[in-house]
């Protein structure tokens, strides 16, 4: 028994309108007949049939089919055959296919991007390429610095980023340590490994590793908003309880080298000598806009109209003589000639 498949020309859907009214709903019109040799041998010439594996005249696919073709006989595309029925070909009538709205279009990247600002401040701020460093550095601001960093870098490595600083470095504002010296040298070691020209902004405060990172900046894009203050001095060492005279001198071992490191740095970026900035580091040295950009922390200090005002400001010396503040004059240079830091002392 040989199963075979007969497919006719005359039963498709284009070919008679009077098979259209019989079965509006079939494109093909299938026989599948079970002969003996003998009879396949002497039909053969009446009729073209092809070798096929029996085929499921319920199978869904070719419901689906039919109606689609059903559905659109403009887009069956004739054979080019006589004994061939008309097929359908998706590829060259996208119509037939899934809508656009069903399908998901490739579309470039930038079609993807938000059309409205970001949801929240620190996004916009990232959005703007503004780092903001408002805290003291402890482990985990030095992580989401360095890691929005990178991001900026991988983003567009030729665009500058703005590094905005107010932060009191490893300590808190009444002097207490929260944080490592390695903090602030990892967030200065990604900054010399970027591609990026990263310029600094002082804002508020710049002390200790965040006055060295404000000096890190590029030569030129160093800035200081003018009531800001920066302050240099020597590294500490946060308290661990109780230890072994042993480490405590491991410790201060590590400490004289962290301050080296810091002296070098400074010295550096600032444009002054080792000795003078080891110098000024014997205790805290604070430094106001104008003195920062003396000392070589900065470049320009970020205020409209800041020559006028400093010009008409009265100086010190004279504000002490409007008040009637006199100064024993004697006494102080008794103590400067003794090498000893004279007090102020007022009458």
């Amino acid at each position: 028994m040989a199963s075979l498949l007969q497919i006719s020309p005359s039963s498709s859907l284009l070919t008679s309108q009077t098979t259209q009214r019989t079965r509006p709903r079939t494109i093909f019109t299938t026989t599948v007949c079970r002969t003996t040799s003998s009879s396949s041998s002497s039909s053969s010439s009446s009729t073209s049939r092809i070798p096929m594996p029996p085929l499921n005249p319920r199978d869904p696919f070719l419901s689906k089919l039919a109606s689609v073709a059903a559905a659109n006989p403009d887009h069956l595309k004739a054979s080019t055959g006589s004994d061939t029925p008309p097929y359908l070909d998706l590829f060259e009538y996208p119509t037939l296919m899934a809508s656009p709205a069903q399908v998901e279009r490739s579309v470039s990247y930038n079609e993807h991007r938000p059309r409205k600002p970001p949801p929240d401040l620190p996004s916009l701020l990232l959005h703007g390429r503004i780092v903001y460093i408002g805290m003291p550095l402890v482990p985990a601001v030095t992580e989401l610095v360095i890691a929005e960093l990178l991001y900026l870098q991988y983003m567009d490595p030729k665009e500058p980023i703005y590094l905005y600083i107010n932060s009191t470095g490893t300590t808190r504002d009444d002097g207490e340590t929260v944080g490592m010296e390695s903090e602030g040298f990892a967030i200065y070691d990604a900054m010399m490994q970027l591609k990026n020209e990263i310029q600094t902004v002082a804002v508020g405060a710049a002390i200790g590793q965040a006055c060295l990172l404000l000096a890190a900046g590029r030569k030129g894009r160093r800035f200081m908003l003018p009531h800001a203050k920066a302050m240099i001095q020597q590294p500490r060492v946060p308290s661990s309880g109780l230890m072994p005279a042993s480490d405590v001198l491991i410790r201060a071992k590590e400490v004289v080298k962290n301050r080296d490191t810091l002296v070098k740095l400074l010295a550096r970026h600032t444009g002054n000598t080792i000795e003078t900035v080891a110098d000024v580091m014997r205790r805290p040295y604070y430094m106001d806009s104008m003195r920062a950009q003396e000392f070589g922390v900065i470049d320009r200090v970020l205020w409209r109209g800041q020559e006028k005002v400093m010009s008409d400001a009265t100086a010190p010396e004279d504000w002490d003589k409007l008040a009637g503040i006199k100064i024993m004059q004697s006494l102080l240079n008794d103590v400067v000639v003794s090498g000893i830091e004279p007090p102020c002392v007022i009458i």
